[in-house]
């Protein structure tokens, strides 16, 4: 009864246990992402999980220990169990030989008696069979004291067994509640998870950038792997339990290495304000004077300082036509910004600039009715609006 149980309790701690480092890994790799001012309390809540789930997988590892003891334990005495009844039994089958010779020589001792009536010279064959009968009475007496041991035996070691199993069912109430706060840990971390997924989501929508595309080219740049294989073990049974479990551990981890890679793209994207000095907006994107307008405008005074949107670096800063002084910065992921009508440019071609670096001064260049910056966003060439990924930048910084 024991043998297929223990198995399957070790089955149940090493899921357990996998599912825990695959959270501990995935919380990790959460917290390795940077800060990001509206998930703060979430990943605040995703620590104190961290820790009460170390702390329950401990309690969790403690009771599966004293679990397989039991089970040991109640094994050990059943096999006892099992020796003393084949012992009972031998001595049963010996008290019944040994009640059926005793029968016949109480029934040769009484004739041996009667022949004694009847003659005295026949005495010396009764002797053997008076012994005979004193023997086998010893020899039944010797093996009653055996069965009773036997029998006591027996008791004492069933007494242990039932203690054994209530022990293990209070184990196994024990373990239930592991699973039912481990069930309880995934669902708070799905929701989390959730929680830190949505928003930046339709972040990149607004900002008409294709998720997908983006975490694709993410994922190319950032998929090195690393370190020894060990073979892993599997069983031929199957448990529909552990299958769940590895199931919701492996899609927590999915949804986990999207934030990080959508906070990778974040990272690499043009968000900031270019104009960190009081401005006025005087120009949006789209149709203006029955042509396309590719950017926003900005008013400001002449040398109004002009910031770096992005990291990246620049691949032009000089006079073009229409723009006046111009600066190109190309970012990663396929977005370019463009700054015309500067007044200044503090950037030369090749230089690799960090967001909100100083690149340069508003100015009046070009074809321009007044001091301003006119400000571009470019996805793989094609003009995009910068609002957005303003916008976009107020809910990330």
């Amino acid at each position: 009864m024991a043998a297929p149980r223990r198995p399957m309790v070790r089955r149940v701690g090493t899921v357990m246990a996998f599912g825990w480092a695959a959270v501990a890994t995935s919380i990790l790799a959460l917290d390795a992402t940077g800060p990001h001012t509206t998930t703060a309390a979430l990943e605040g809540e995703l620590a104190q999980l961290v820790a009460e789930r170390d702390a329950r997988a401990a309690e969790a590892t403690a009771a599966q220990t004293r679990f397989t003891a039991a089970l040991d334990q109640i094994s050990a005495m059943q096999s006892q169990l099992l020796a003393s009844e084949e012992k009972r039994r031998e001595l049963e089958s010996g008290i019944g030989a040994v009640q059926a010779s005793l029968h016949d020589a109480l029934a040769e001792t009484q004739d041996t008696r009667r022949q004694l009536a009847e003659a005295e010279a026949q005495a010396s064959g009764a002797l053997p069979q008076a012994a005979r009968a004193e023997e086998m009475s010893a020899a039944l007496g010797v093996l009653s004291d055996e069965l009773k041991t036997a029998a006591a035996e027996r008791t004492a070691a069933a007494m242990r067994a039932d203690q054994a199993v209530r022990t293990a069912e209070a184990m196994a109430v024990e373990r239930d509640a592991m699973i039912a706060r481990n069930e309880e840990i995934f669902a708070q971390l799905e929701e989390a998870v959730e929680a830190s997924v949505k928003p930046l989501d339709e972040m990149f929508k607004q900002v008409g950038v294709d998720s997908e595309q983006l975490l694709a080219t993410v994922r190319e740049g950032y998929e090195g792997t690393g370190g020894p294989l060990t073979p892993m073990g599997y069983s031929s049974r199957g448990n529909a339990a552990i299958t769940e479990s590895e199931a919701r551990a492996s899609e927590v981890m999915v949804s986990l290495g999207k934030v990080k890679d959508y906070k990778i793209a974040v990272s690499k994207l043009p968000l900031a304000m270019p104009v960190k000095s009081a401005f006025r907006f005087t120009s949006g994107f789209g149709k203006r004077w029955g042509r396309a307008h590719q950017g926003i405008d900005m008013a400001g005074p002449v040398g109004t300082p002009i910031f770096a949107t992005g990291d990246g670096v620049v691949t032009y800063a000089g006079w073009q036509r229409g723009y006046g002084n111009l600066i190109k910065i190309q970012h990663e992921l396929g977005t370019e910004t463009r700054y015309g009508h500067l007044s200044k440019i503090r950037v030369k071609v090749g230089q690799k600039v960090s967001r909100n670096s100083l690149i340069g001064d508003m100015g009046n260049t070009g074809r321009s009715t007044g001091p301003h910056l006119h400000y571009e966003v470019r996805v793989d060439g094609k003009a995009v609006n910068p609002m957005s990924f303003i916008k976009a930048a107020q809910n990330v910084f």
